[in-house]
C-alpha cells in the first residue's frame, strides 16, 4: 500500500506539480480532520441517546472505531489513504458499514448476579437501587483510618517512632 501512494503522489506530482500535490494533501488533511470531529460529536451524542434510553450502543461503538481509523488514514499522505478515510466519514457509508459488522458480533450482557453468585433478592437491592442510595437497605458510616495495625483492641507499636513510648506486649 506506501508504495501504490508514493506512486500515485509521484504521478499526480508530475501532472500538476509538486506544490499543487502537497497543497492538495494538506488541505485533505485539514479538511478529513474537520469533517472527523463534527461526526465523531455526533456519534458520541447518539451513543448517549442510547445509553440514557437503557440500550447498548453497539453500533456507535463501531462507528467511533471506524472514525478513529479514518482519522489515521486521512492524517496519513497520500490519495489512497484520504480516499478510504473519506468513506468512513460519510454517515450512510459508516452506519452501513457498523451495521454489517455489529450483525457479525455477538455481544451479549451478563448479569452481574450470575458471576457473583449473588440472588435475584441481592441483586435488586444493590444493583439495581445502587450502593448507599435512599433506596436501599444499610446506613453508611464515614470514618477514616487512623491506625491500620490495630488488632482486637491491642494499640499499635512502632520500633521507628520518635513520638511518646506506647504499650507493648
Amino acid at each position: 500500500m506506501p508504495i501504490l501512494e508514493l506512486m500515485l503522489l509521484i504521478k499526480v506530482g508530475s501532472y500538476i506539480g509538486v506544490l499543487p500535490t502537497i497543497a492538495i494533501v494538506l488541505v485533505t488533511a485539514v479538511l478529513g480532520v474537520s469533517l472527523l470531529r463534527r461526526e465523531g460529536l455526533s456519534t458520541i451524542s447518539k451513543a448517549q441517546q442510547r445509553l440514557e434510553a437503557g440500550e447498548i450502543p453497539a453500533t456507535e461503538l463501531v462507528e467511533g472505531a471506524l472514525l478513529v481509523v479514518s482519522g489515521a488514514f486521512l492524517l496519513t499522505p497520500g490519495f489512497i489513504t484520504d480516499s478510504f478515510g473519506f468513506v468512513c466519514l460519510v454517515p450512510a457509508l459508516r452506519q452501513r458499514i457498523a451495521g454489517h459488522v455489529t450483525q457479525r458480533m455477538s455481544l451479549k450482557v451478563v448479569d452481574p448476579a450470575a458471576i457473583f453468585g449473588a440472588g435475584e433478592q441481592a441483586y435488586d437491592n444493590e444493583f439495581r437501587s445502587g450502593f448507599g442510595s435512599p433506596g436501599s437497605e444499610g446506613e453508611i458510616i464515614e470514618g477514616e483510618v487512623v491506625d491500620s495495625e490495630i488488632v482486637e483492641g491491642k494499640p499499635p507499636h512502632d520500633k521507628n517512632s520518635a513520638g511518646p513510648s506506647r504499650h507493648r506486649d
